[in-house]
């Protein structure tokens, strides 16, 4: 508050708005930085001030709520950045004395208001829409074959920014032949003689590139294909693109940080698109060549290290570094045309129309799999894809056991598309129920919020629950959450309590995913039969890719190019997060969508349906837990499970959708972490992983070391080699200090026998915080229930002994009365 006394209120003109970033020193010892939250207005509308003690107000609420989640770390550094529609004005700051006078009377002054809950928005359970109310199926595509451009930018570090010396590019006509097609390229340093300065030499480069896209573009409206594009040459285009050429219009497409798309008209005509490759074909180049075109051969390399490379070096080097582009441009070229004519002969669907495979895949089940008659899919409204969301929690990774000898290391075949072709799903329209204490869990079906305890005689719960860090624990103790009803009656028939409170009810429907499933399963297992490395590797992405379709979160953050009239705008009328100017009448600006238009209004992802994305990964929790539930399992992370005994014959088959596949047999192996562990296989391979920034600096020795002192921390030194800066969009490289170390505890409680950690028990938690008022009112009355009930149970249990007491004593005064009447023998 003293900064904004201090900076932006002397020079605050117009409408405003601020930020704040804090850079935290965590007690585990890495440095993070992060803004605050979406900007804090400074005015109303009309430009009047806020009061300065309701700004402080706002700025306490949100410290608060980072309070708990970072409590005991160190703010490093605060800065605020100021947004405003008018000039700044240049006035002198305020003396030290009128700073502390201001700030006391906001503190003093206002302190009842600040302290007073901030509630919720409500959200209105309204029935007007204006999209649709379920997914539509589709036609197959009648049109031809469309052709497309692939392409590729090297660059080299220039004061640590990646800095662009060679492009080039190749057009795709489907039937042609990769290797007779031409590949036009751009070097920086052709343009040595005109041009001194080598950054003026890498604009020409972009500059050329892009001359020659507008050229081919003229004659068709084309898709430009990089693999990456949406973490790397899309950014150095984008920028390119903003700074250079103004009579271009660009419209980028990106959520949360991914640049799907960048369309670029004249006027309002679209001229052409850029797209990710990446997006479409998952995985590296050099592993996509092999599996869909190994006649063009393996992606090419370099002599010189390529973070060594300097501006000198690229002449000498001039004709490796050129074929090394090249022949990826040429490889991106045949796996994107072999993939297009693949998905065209047997889906009839041309790729170049999808963006991302999940879309694709959809676009296909919509097509040739999916009976809108029997099994319309229903897509929320904005309450029920709220509430839903809730219950949506992914799949579950844990280590329960450090460190074990002869295992096995089994995987599930296809985890989710199992689930989706064997369970039921959620279908029909939702049925809201507010109260639902009187219903038996029994009859419902669908997701519900409920009172939960998890009895501490479960060692591996199985319930999941996030808590403030927003991680995802499997904890004991009493909590509430949204959850499918599958999972409450699995849990309840674990031995949890589970008392529900309120939820949407579905109709219990077979799943409309199994002819979807089958037959590309089936498809996958012929094509591997008969050696059709690509088909097989086709059928495997598509029938991966489906389910999280359905749960795309309509809540996003939302990054645009615009002129000064559209920023201004969007500063006033928006979730603002940040802006710059990139040049005269262009901007970035990046804000929250979908969360700020008022109760009513809803615009979802097309074709979102969040209630069967939350059933299937709940479901395939459900088919998960045996295995982990198990005395020896040592690690889970979703689809696989860590076993010190092998599993039944029966239960494995590396042909049979949902069945096990044995992974591996471990010597020895060391899992100190959700997704970071360390093992030998028999046969004496080193298996590692390791997620986190300093993966690559991770060895075998330093789990071996960690297990032995699971509290010891490290400091190291780690390249980040892509770095994004939103604000200017550069790419650049960085080093940064990170502690290796395990967060011991932050997801299950180490146990320890004579100072050997051998063991994992959950953590206890209790938690009611999410509840209302009138939720805990009715949590409260069923609480009482459940001791009135338990209460009678034990009445009748007494009873029962007395009886059963009564029963036994009557029956041995006649046994004995008969024997006395017996004659003698």
């Amino acid at each position: 508050m003293d900064l904004l006394n201090q900076f932006a209120y002397p020079s605050l003109s117009g409408y405003g708005k601020f930020t704040i970033s804090l850079t935290m020193k965590r007690t585990f010892g890495e440095e993070i930085t992060f803004t605050l939250c979406q900007a804090i207005p400074l005015t109303y509308m009309d430009c009047n001030l806020i009061p300065k003690s309701d700004v402080y107000a706002h700025i306490s609420q949100h410290i608060q709520k980072y309070a708990e989640v970072y409590d005991g770390d160190y703010i490093v550094r605060l800065m605020i950045r100021v947004y405003m529609d008018s000039k700044k004005k240049d006035c002198p700051s305020p003396s030290e004395e009128e700073r502390y006078n201001t700030l006391s009377s906001i503190i003093e002054g206002k302190l009842s208001e600040i302290v007073e809950p901030i509630t919720a928005r409500k959200i209105k359970h309204g029935t007007d829409s204006t999209y649709p109310t379920h997914i539509t199926a589709l036609e197959s595509s009648k049109s031809e074959l469309k052709s497309f451009i692939v392409a590729d930018i090297e660059t080299i570090y220039i004061d640590d920014i990646h800095k662009p010396y060679a492009a080039g590019l190749m057009k795709v006509c489907p039937g042609d032949k990769i290797n007779n097609s031409i590949i036009s390229h751009y070097f920086s340093e052709d343009y040595s003689i005109i041009m001194d300065s080598f950054e003026d030499r890498s604009t020409k480069v972009l500059n050329d590139l892009v001359l020659k896209i507008l050229c081919l573009a003229e004659r068709e409206r084309l898709t430009i294909y990089f693999h990456n594009f949406s973490r790397f040459d899309g950014i150095i285009l984008l920028k390119h693109l903003a700074y250079h050429h103004k009579d271009l219009k660009l419209k980028p497409l990106m959520r949360n940080n991914r640049l799907y798309e960048l369309v670029v008209y004249s006027d309002k005509k679209m001229l052409f698109r850029f797209r990710d490759s990446l997006n479409l074909l998952p995985g590296k180049l050099s592993s996509l060549g092999n599996n869909l075109c190994p006649d063009l051969g393996p992606k090419g390399s370099i002599s010189i290290p390529y973070d060594k490379l300097k501006v000198e070096d690229l002449i000498p080097h001039k004709s490796e570094l050129l074929d090394y582009m090249k022949q990826d441009i040429r490889l991106l070229g045949g796996v994107m045309q072999k993939a297009q004519e693949i998905y065209w002969e047997v889906y009839q669907v041309d790729i170049e129309s999808k963006i991302t495979l999940p879309s694709l895949a959809l676009s296909i089940f919509r097509s040739k799999y999916y009976d809108v008659s029997n099994f319309p899919i229903h897509i929320p409204n904005k309450n029920e894809d709220t509430f839903i969301r809730r219950a949506y929690y992914g799949g579950h990774a844990d280590t329960y056991k450090p460190y074990g000898e002869d295992l096995y290391y089994y995987d599930v075949n296809s985890l989710y598309p199992f689930v989706m072709k064997e369970f039921p799903m959620p279908g029909g329209e939702p049925v809201w129920h507010s109260n639902l204490q009187n219903k038996d869990l029994d009859s419902m079906f669908g997701f519900i919020e409920a009172y939960v305890i998890c009895p501490k005689t479960i060692k591996k719960p199985f319930l999941p629950y996030r808590d403030k860090n927003d991680t995802l624990l499997f904890p004991s103790g009493e909590f509430v959450g949204v959850y499918y009803t599958e999972e409450l009656k699995y849990a309840r028939d674990l031995g949890y309590t589970v008392l529900p409170i309120s939820g949407y009810l579905f109709k219990k429907m077979e799943s409309p995913f199994s002819s979807f499933v089958s037959s590309l399963f089936e498809s996958r297992l012929e094509a591997r039969k008969s050696g059709n490395e690509a088909m097989s590797y086709v059928y495997k992405i598509l029938m991966n890719s489906l389910y999280g379709r359905f749960g795309i979160n309509p809540k996003s953050t939302t990054t645009e190019i615009c002129d000064e009239d559209r920023y201004m705008n969007l500063l006033r009328n928006s979730e603002f997060i940040f802006g710059d100017m990139l040049s005269d009448n262009t901007y970035i600006v990046a804000y929250h969508s979908n969360t700020d238009k008022g109760d009513d209004y809803w615009n979802p992802p097309k074709n979102s349906a969040v209630q069967l994305a939350a059933a299937i990964t709940a479901s395939a929790r459900i088919h998960m837990y045996p295995y982990i539930s198990r005395e020896d399992c040592y690690y889970t992370d979703t689809d696989s499970v860590v076993l010190g005994n092998p599993l039944p014959n029966e239960e494995i088959s590396s042909s049979v959708l949902g069945k096990f596949k044995l992974e591996d047999r471990i010597t020895k192996g060391y899992f100190l972490a959700p997704k970071s562990y360390f093992y030998i296989t028999t046969e004496g391979e080193n298996v590692l992983k390791y997620k986190g920034p300093a993966k690559n600096m991770i060895r075998p020795e330093w789990f071996e070391k960690q297990y032995q002192n699971p509290s010891h921390t490290e400091q190291v030194s780690v390249e980040s080699k892509f770095k994004i800066d939103w604000n200017t969009l550069n790419i650049f490289k960085k080093d940064t200090l990170v502690t290796l170390g395990l967060k011991l505890g932050h997801k299950r409680i180490s146990v320890y026998d004579n100072d050997v950690w051998v063991d994992t028990d959950p953590i206890n938690i209790n938690d009611l915080s999410s509840l209302d008022h009138i939720g805990k009112s009715i949590i409260q009355f069923l609480k009482y229930e459940l001791l009135q009930l338990q209460h009678e149970n034990l009445t009748l249990s007494d009873q029962l002994n007395r009886k059963e007491s009564e029963i036994s004593e009557r029956y041995k005064e006649i046994s004995s009365e008969f024997d006395d009447e017996k004659p003698p023998h």
